[in-house]
């Protein structure tokens, strides 16, 4: 989902080429009077007086209403960063999704962006839960609040990766793991139907990633699930799973791995 190739941030110029409904000045014409059109634009700059700029972004194929479809937006703050005492380094970032159709209101959601790997993962739990922002009166103090609140709650992410990283998953465990998390990608008839070496989906695929603990094998299991670095039989065929690419399925499979990951914590 995450392409953080720069260290900078992008222009406005680079995020309308990646997804142009970003800028959009009107909202569409099926939305009701009572609807507040507010650009996505003005989201980032008010995200950007704040100290977060845009790493990535992306929206939705449409059809129908181009130009208003949803869109997602990736920010990051150079500032914030959680320094693992192994070198693991990763950094909050916040997930913002809108449309201009009057179907969805700003949503920010949690996530963190893992310098290993270079890989993005969702926060997901009771304490992150996601925030929304409605288009009928906001303003830059509503939005400041709302950043406040979930940068407040950063230490309890560090909590959460200082203990998946404390618990030890035997072999039996993992492979549990990695069979629920394929339950994530797949829906249950696929599921009947395919046959997976889940001792493939736990090999790591650099040194940093070798171990049992929860954070090595939960962070395996994800890149490889997103990536579709793993291959699959259908019958008789072989196939190369493919790398998700739609930004709604890959937020949802994200945190429901987040989900699986936190089940192995109590």
């Amino acid at each position: 989902m995450l392409n953080i190739q720069n260290n900078t941030f992008l222009t406005k110029e680079q995020i309308k080429e990646k997804a142009g409904s970003i800028f959009t000045k009107t909202s569409a014409p099926s939305t009701s009077t009572k609807y507040s059109h507010i650009s996505t634009e003005r989201i980032i700059d008010d995200m950007t007086l704040l100290g977060w700029g845009v790493i990535d972004c992306k929206q939705v194929r449409a059809r129908k209403g181009v130009g208003f479809q949803k869109h997602l937006i990736v920010f990051r703050n150079n500032d914030l960063i959680i320094e693992g005492k192994d070198g693991d380094n990763v950094y909050p970032q916040i997930l913002l999704t809108n449309s201009h159709d009057g179907k969805n209101a700003f949503t920010f959601t949690a996530g963190l962006f893992r310098m290993v790997c270079e890989n993005g993962l969702v926060v997901s739990d009771k304490n992150f839960e996601d925030m929304k922002i409605r288009h009928m009166g906001y303003n830059f103090e509503t939005l400041q609040e709302t950043i406040k609140s979930m940068v407040e709650k950063l230490p309890l992410t560090i909590d959460s990766m200082n203990k998946f990283k404390q618990i030890e998953l035997n072999q039996d465990m993992a492979l549990d793991f990695a069979k629920k998390a394929l339950e994530v990608r797949f829906n249950e008839d696929e599921v009947k139907n395919i046959t997976i070496d889940l001792n493939e989906l736990l090999s790591p695929t650099r040194p940093e990633d070798k171990g049992s603990d929860l954070w090595s094998v939960y962070n395996v299991v994800q890149e490889k699930l997103t990536h579709g670095m793993f291959n699959y039989s259908y019958g008789t065929r072989t196939r190369k799973a493919r790398k998700i690419k739609n930004f709604q399925q890959d937020m949802k499979l994200n945190s429901e791995l987040y989900k699986l990951a936190l089940e192995y914590t109590n």
